[in-house]
C-alpha cells in the first residue's frame, strides 16, 4: 500500500506516518522512484501505535512493545514493570472519565427536568 492509502484506512496524517518511520515504529520498502510501500499489516500496526500513544506511552517504550507485539514474547522485566505502572495510571484515567461522565450525566437529567433539582457532589 502506498502512504496516501495506510494514512486514510488508519485514519492519521501522512505526517504521522513518516513520524513513525522516523522513531522506528513503522517500516516501508521504497521503489526505485523513492516511493513508500507499506505490508498489509501497516494498517494495524499504526491503529496500535495509536492506541498506545493514547495511553500515554512515548515512542521509546512504544519501540520497546512493538518488538512483543511482533513476536508474542514475553517483555522484560523492567518494561513489563513500566508498563504495569502505565496500566494504573490508564485505570486512574477511566475512573476520573467516568466520574466526569456521571456529572455530565446528572446536568442532563436537570436540564431536562428541572424540577428535580441539583445532585452533583460538592
Amino acid at each position: 500500500m502506498r502512504i496516501g492509502e495506510v494514512a486514510e484506512k488508519a485514519g492519521v496524517s501522512v505526517r504521522a506516518l513518516r513520524y513513525y518511520e522516523e522513531q522506528d515504529l513503522l517500516h516501508a520498502d521504497r521503489s526505485s522512484g523513492g516511493q513508500r510501500h507499506y505490508a498489509d499489516t501497516a494498517v494495524g500496526r499504526v491503529k496500535l501505535i495509536q492506541q498506545l500513544y493514547a495511553a500515554g506511552l512515548p515512542s521509546r517504550t512504544v519501540r520497546l512493545v512493538l518488538p512483543c507485539v511482533d513476536s508474542g514474547g514475553a517483555p522484560s522485566a523492567a518494561l513489563l514493570d513500566q508498563l504495569a505502572a502505565q496500566r494504573v495510571d490508564v485505570d486512574q484515567r477511566i475512573t476520573d472519565l467516568l466520574d466526569v461522565r456521571d456529572r455530565l450525566d446528572d446536568v442532563i437529567a436537570i436540564a431536562r427536568n428541572p424540577d428535580h433539582g441539583c445532585s452533583l457532589p460538592e
